[in-house]
């Protein structure tokens, strides 16, 4: 059972209120991601558990209702589906309190700026800017990547208490995304810990070769970590893994006044699991 299936399961476990179609159409929604971002209807069976029959009708459903084209053999999402979640980011306020923070901040370093949620093993992007694409895969609001290999996952994992970052990694096992992704428990438990200690995160190529990041939590209203944001970089320019000091003191400076932004009164922001 994947993952995802099993959060299905356990949703249903409740009572009968449980609705299995439409939790069956969200999970063929969600066996598309920047690794995936075409999939033919075996893929789609294979990522969801379903047979191929029934895999069928929900892609041709949410073709006519908009979500998803085809050429006829492959499969791919509409930016329609961006409504889904453009409701949650709204209300949330991050996104719009995030932007301008991470538009200075990418000016002022030339790199590019992104904030993230956690969303159980993965981080949700909900603000982005970009200067030049740094990796194969493009990266907008919504895009998802495991927590464990990249700065803001691990920014947001350290916020967890750390019984539950450590079960996190028990239930979803890292795997090797290149040939420097740290992927031992135990490593990357004492890891967490470091970033705790330390207040940010630096992850260099391991979620892409060449790709290295810093991040640093964002707090809410009442002092818990609700986001992260990072400054993302090219790993060709600087044979040291450690940020430099523009680029920490920047990154630092960001997120506490995302975070200031957020405590101010009137700011509206509620922050919940996407």
């Amino acid at each position: 059972m994947t993952p995802d299936r099993e959060g299905v399961a356990a949703a249903s476990a409740p009572g009968d209120q449980f609705v299995q179609s439409l939790a069956r159409g969200l999970e063929v929604i969600r066996a598309f991601d920047a690794a995936h971002a075409e999939l033919s209807l075996s893929d789609v069976a294979r990522r969801t558990g379903l047979t191929r029959a029934t895999a069928r009708r929900f892609l041709l459903t949410l073709v006519e209702l908009g979500y998803v084209r085809t050429d006829g053999r492959l499969f791919r999402l509409t930016p329609q589906v961006l409504r889904l979640g453009y409701a949650y980011l709204s209300s949330m306020g991050l996104t719009d309190i995030a932007q301008p923070h991470l538009e200075a901040l990418s000016a002022r370093l030339g790199e590019s700026t992104s904030a993230s949620v956690l969303d159980g093993a993965e981080i949700v992007y909900v603000a982005r800017v970009a200067t030049r694409r740094l990796m194969m895969v493009g990266i907008s609001v919504g895009t998802r990547f495991p927590a464990y290999a990249t700065s803001m996952g691990r920014v947001l994992l350290a916020a967890q208490p750390a019984a539950e970052a450590a079960d996190l990694l028990d239930r979803f096992p890292p795997t090797a995304l290149t040939s420097r992704t740290l992927t031992d428990r135990t490593a990357l438990l004492r890891e967490i810990d470091r970033v705790r200690a330390q207040g940010y995160a630096v992850v260099d190529q391991e979620l892409e070769a060449g790709l290295r990041s810093a991040a640093a939590p964002v707090h809410g209203a009442s002092g818990e970590v609700v986001a992260a944001v990072n400054v993302s970089m090219s790993a060709l320019h600087s044979p040291s893994p450690e940020p430099g000091a523009a680029v920490l003191e920047g990154l630092l400076a960001t997120a506490a006044a995302i975070s200031a932004d957020l405590r101010s009164p009137g700011a509206g922001v509620r922050i919940a699991a996407p």
